[in-house]
């Protein structure tokens, strides 16, 4: 059987789910540093917003990554506002799994921040990442400033040139600027600290991405 057509490409934001206009309830704080989950970005730190397949695996391996200071899961790059997972899951939203990630860049650089995304997993999978089928695992990078923009675009030239030499595909990756992130569920924030045997289909190509070294 086939996946339905907002499954494999993303749907027009005239047809999107409607949404609520108040945030869905999440987490009020960060299981493993006990920081408040929506808090800002503090001065002298630097923010993403970075799909790379189901957010579960994705999150764990930036709270992981040295020099990271928070994260949080939730959608973002579709039409519908406050989505649901489920509503997400459906692929009536336009929105893909985001990890939102605030780094000290006077601990780790925004090169060293991609190169972990990109070498995390496969972006050249278009609307899916493994066996998770759908434009919510799609591949993204959504950033906060112009001069992340740039960089992640030359990020993505980089690795292309690596990932073409090991015989793979175009990256499908998106990147933007960052729109609204929309937080997700309580139970979804840090899942893989609360569940360590749950569920993680994060995995990469192998092809090590030659910045941020």
């Amino acid at each position: 059987m086939s996946d339905p057509v907002w499954k494999s490409e993303i749907i027009p934001a005239d047809q999107a789910l409607p949404g609520r206009a108040s945030p869905i309830a999440t987490a009020p704080a960060h299981v493993i540093t006990g920081r408040d989950i929506r808090m800002p970005c503090p001065e002298g730190m630097a923010e993403l917003h970075l799909g790379l397949g189901c957010f579960w695996g994705a999150e764990r391996i930036f709270w992981e990554t040295p020099g990271v200071w928070h994260t949080a899961v939730g959608y973002g790059g579709g039409s519908t506002p406050n989505p649901t997972y489920e509503e997400t899951c459906s692929g009536a939203t336009g929105h893909t799994e985001l990890v939102r990630v605030i780094f000290d860049p006077a601990l780790i650089t925004l090169d060293g921040v991609l190169k972990r995304f990109w070498e995390a997993h496969d972006p050249t999978q278009g609307m899916r990442q493994g066996n998770d089928r759908g434009t919510q695992y799609r591949s993204a990078i959504f950033t906060t400033g112009t001069d992340q923009l740039e960089a992640a675009r030359e990020s993505a030239t980089a690795y292309q040139q690596e990932l073409a030499k090991a015989g793979l595909g175009r990256i499908t990756t998106e990147i933007a600027p960052a729109g609204p992130f929309y937080y997700a569920e309580d139970y979804h924030q840090q899942y893989l600290a609360r569940n360590p045997s749950g569920y993680c289909g994060i995995g990469g190509t192998g092809v090590v991405c030659p910045i941020g070294t």
